[in-house]
């Protein structure tokens, strides 16, 4: 075979190949430099909000306020909740700021459980703030030292858009259940939460892939759409309604809505190039 042949039978290949993969071909490592730039803007706002609503919290607590802290727990949380696609970067503040009492062999009498739910057994289910400073005093610590890390905190896009996916994962597995705030039941202001940091960071790469993946871009729109007007149901002056108050109907709606994210969700780093 001429070498000119080869050489055109090669090009004919590889624009076959290039052509497969759709998207993931024409997105670049270069392209993903400016939206994970701007989420890391995104989850330095985040954090500075948290250490200020968490100081807010604590000071509560500790003042024994029990009304007021307990007014705070859920909109203190929501900035937290906001940046969980990336807790699995910093998982050991994540394992004593948010671990659940299961997480612990003695449950809520384990001293390592600690963090915000912590906080909210004792709050919420011993209808107390006695012996709570400590806990405070830790979880205020651990939000600023988080909140130290994020300037040399490196966000890999891979961690950064898988993250959505997980979370919209867990949200469906385990927190539609209402397990999560079991003692408050403010669940509702951690979804909340939870879908506007995966749409941030859905909303920060779709740029790069709405030209090919047009159809895809707006079933997940309307997904995060469907899940803001379940949500928005139930929303009023002080924050949201308690999750035991959804209607079974509106849970069915919004458990549909969580594993359909979730599903579409996991296909976003593969359409962008980074599995």
């Amino acid at each position: 075979m001429k070498p000119s042949r080869i050489l055109s039978t090669s090009l004919f290949a590889f624009a076959v190949l290039a052509g497969s993969s759709g998207a993931r071909a024409e997105v670049s490592p270069l392209d993903l430099v400016g939206p994970i730039a701007d989420y890391k803007i995104y989850v330095s706002e985040n954090l500075e909000k948290l250490v200020a609503d968490t100081r807010q919290f604590t000071d509560a607590v500790k003042a024994g306020d029990l009304d007021k802290a307990k007014s705070l727990f859920g909109s203190t949380r929501m900035s937290y909740e906001a940046i969980e696609p990336i807790a699995e970067l910093f998982s050991d503040l994540d394992a004593s700021i948010d671990s659940r009492a299961d997480d612990h062999e003695k449950a809520e009498k384990d001293p390592g459980f600690t963090g915000f739910h912590r906080i909210e057994y004792g709050l919420f289910a011993e209808n107390s703030t006695k012996d709570l400073a400590p806990f405070a005093d830790k979880l205020m610590a651990d939000v600023t030292d988080l909140n130290k890390r994020i300037t040399d905190l490196t966000l890999p896009p891979e961690k950064v858009v898988g993250g959505a996916a997980v979370l919209m994962e867990e949200v469906a597995a385990t927190k539609i259940s209402g397990e999560e705030d079991r003692y408050s039941h403010t669940d509702l202001w951690d979804f909340k939460a939870n879908f506007d940091g995966s749409r941030k960071i859905f909303d920060l790469v779709r740029p790069l892939i709405e030209k090919d993946e047009g159809d895809f871009i707006t079933k997940v729109s309307a997904n995060f759409d469907k899940v803001d007007e379940t949500l928005g149901k139930y929303k009023t002056a002080e924050g949201y309604e308690l999750y035991d108050k959804l209607s079974e109907d509106d849970r069915a709606v919004l458990a549909a809505a969580v594993n359909t994210l979730a599903e579409d969700l996991s296909t976003l780093r593969g359409k962008l190039g980074l599995n």
